[in-house]
């Protein structure tokens, strides 16, 4: 039991070792990843190996697949190269396997000291991210040398020979429990390095092995297909490709596992090496073989799952990819665009609200209000997505980022309730008993109207680009903006004394509405506080300490 236990504990180091250095590394260079992969996608061959160079960074094809499909999804590049990516990715977990498999024991304390001295002494900086990695690489080595500890007292135990008797000349066995292995532990690379610790301790047979490392690869393709199956048909569609060719290249290679061992084994004595070599031969020739049928498979794929008609309405409402989680940056990004979304639809209600005003629609008001729910529902979307970000996977820009658009959901939908309030006033107020405005007083309105609209684009601009004069420039508008209300309102009460009847019988909604105008404002113009603050051009308070002193004094 003791044993069993030293064996489960080293295997749960080997994959906490790979998810630190995957996140880690999509920490330091997630954004550069992710254009890397952009720019590399121009014919298949330069997909391919920008798929083997980005995956022996994150040592992982699940990761790298998903960053591939949320590209598809978002209709950067085509099905065809991104399943060429995904042919060299299996290619670079393979190498990043064979390099492990090398003695580098003594790699190991040198990474962990290293890699601990820089995440505790500059953890918020860029050498403490890449000193998180450093540790995943050590405890990884060092995972290993115990898998190898561990696995010689379990050879000599009678239950396990049983268990291992029973895998014997039974394919389809083995490659089912490496594909359950692969999901389970989240990594393909993590089961194959386990595979070729046992196979060097005897502890599995070389012909079970390598049954084990083909289900590993096909577990791989499992994996990403159930992380993007609530994701959209596009970004489905690399997944499942991906899995086609794995269930392709596991049909071709499995009855030759015998021949393998034949030929290979006299020039390759150490086992270890013989599992990894035969895992990256097999997805060399896997990869070679079918990169030329990635146009094919992408069309068998797209016939097998259409993309539904009424989804293209829908597209630009759906940002919110689950599969890009694991990718920060990329699900950072992804929050920015339907945070986008929300403000477009609240520009909607701004716009539709001012012919409410002047036309009295009924039902356009019923329109907008409904909108508010839209936007209502976004909010708890976008904040719901938000929270499933990892924030330790988040270097600093990103951080505050995520504040950002946490605080713009916010904004957004604040302004979306005063402006369904204010559609219920007017319906309450004006429509139903019948009322108007003044003419100068509808005039006072739809100048603060206009402004408003034209400082919600700035205020999105400001959000997009974080352009500093632009937030100034709103900032400015808040206090302009609040000057016309004050003056808007002097004048409305010089009509009253005049006794103008217009404005006597909506003088209260007169008030409140150019009050809640104002409101939606400061919504707005605090879009420019964090760009503002971020680069020391807010004061810490708007008192003047001359003035307040002299408050003191009397």
């Amino acid at each position: 039991m003791k044993h069993l236990l030293n064996l489960l504990a080293a295997v749960a180091l080997l994959v906490w070792g790979t998810q630190l250095v995957r996140t880690g590394v999509l920490r330091v260079f997630g954004a550069n990843l992710r254009k890397f992969l952009a720019r590399s996608m121009r014919n298949r061959f330069t997909s391919a190996l920008s798929g083997i160079a980005v995956t022996a960074l994150v040592q992982s094809s699940t990761a790298t697949s998903l960053m591939t499909s949320s590209f598809v999804g978002q209709g950067l590049v085509t099905l065809p190269a991104a399943l060429a990516v995904m042919r060299g990715a299996d290619v670079g977990t393979a190498l990043m396997a064979v390099l492990f498999s090398t003695d580098l024991s003594w790699l190991s304390p040198l990474f962990i000291f290293v890699g601990v001295v820089l995440f505790i002494t500059r953890s918020a900086s860029a050498a403490g991210r890449i000193g998180r990695v450093l540790i995943g690489l050590g405890l990884m080595l060092l995972a290993l040398q115990l898998v190898v500890q561990a696995t010689g007292p379990l050879f000599s135990a009678p239950a396990v020979r049983a268990l291992l008797a029973s895998l014997n000349s039974d394919v389809l066995l083995e490659i089912t429990i490496g594909a359950a292995f692969a999901v389970v532990a989240y990594s393909s690379l993590a089961v194959v390095l386990l595979v070729a610790a046992m196979a060097s301790s005897n502890l599995v047979p070389l012909d079970v092995a390598l049954g084990l490392v083909l289900g590993a690869n096909l577990g791989s393709g499992i994996l990403a297909v159930l992380t993007t199956a609530k994701s959209s048909v596009p970004v489905r569609h690399v997944t499942v490709g991906n899995l086609m060719f794995k269930l392709l290249g596991v049909a071709v290679a499995a009855p030759f596992v015998g021949l393998y061992l034949k030929h290979v084994r006299p020039y390759v004595s150490d086992a270890t090496h013989l599992v990894v070599l035969y895992h990256l031969a097999f997805n060399v020739v896997v990869s070679i073989g079918f990169i030329g049928l990635t146009s094919r498979v992408a069309t068998l794929v797209t016939r097998l799952m259409p993309v539904p008609v009424e989804s293209v309405a829908r597209q630009r409402q759906h940002h919110l990819d689950p599969s890009a989680l694991s990718t920060p940056s990329l699900a950072i990004s992804n929050a920015a665009r339907e945070a986008l979304h929300q403000a477009d639809i609240v520009e909607t209600m701004l716009i539709g609200m001012l012919n409410v005003i002047r036309h009295n629609d009924l039902q356009l008001a019923q329109e907008l209000r409904k909108l508010d729910d839209t936007v209502d529902e976004l909010y708890s979307s976008i904040k719901y997505y938000m929270t499933k970000i990892s924030r330790e996977a988040l270097g600093e820009d990103e951080s505050r980022r995520w504040t950002d658009i946490i605080s713009f959901t916010i904004n957004m939908e604040q302004i979306g309730d005063i402006i369904e309030r204010v559609i219920i006033d007017i319906e309450d107020k004006k429509i139903k008993p019948q009322r108007n405005f003044s003419e100068a007083g509808m005039a006072e309105i739809a100048e603060l109207h206009q402004r408003l609209v034209a400082n919600l684009r700035l205020g999105m601009s400001v959000f997009l680009n974080g352009n500093v004069r632009d937030a100034q420039k709103l900032l400015q508008e808040k206090a302009r903006f609040r000057d016309l209300e004050r003056a808007y309102a002097s004048t409305h009460l010089d009509r009253l004394s005049e006794q103008t009847a217009l404005s006597i019988e909506t003088s209260s909604l007169h008030i409140d509405l150019i009050s809640d105008l104002k409101r939606i404002n400061s919504h707005i113009c605090s879009i420019a506080y964090p760009i503002l603050d971020l680069v020391g051009a807010l004061t810490p308070s708007r008192l003047r300490t001359s003035r307040l002193g002299e408050l003191e004094e009397s």
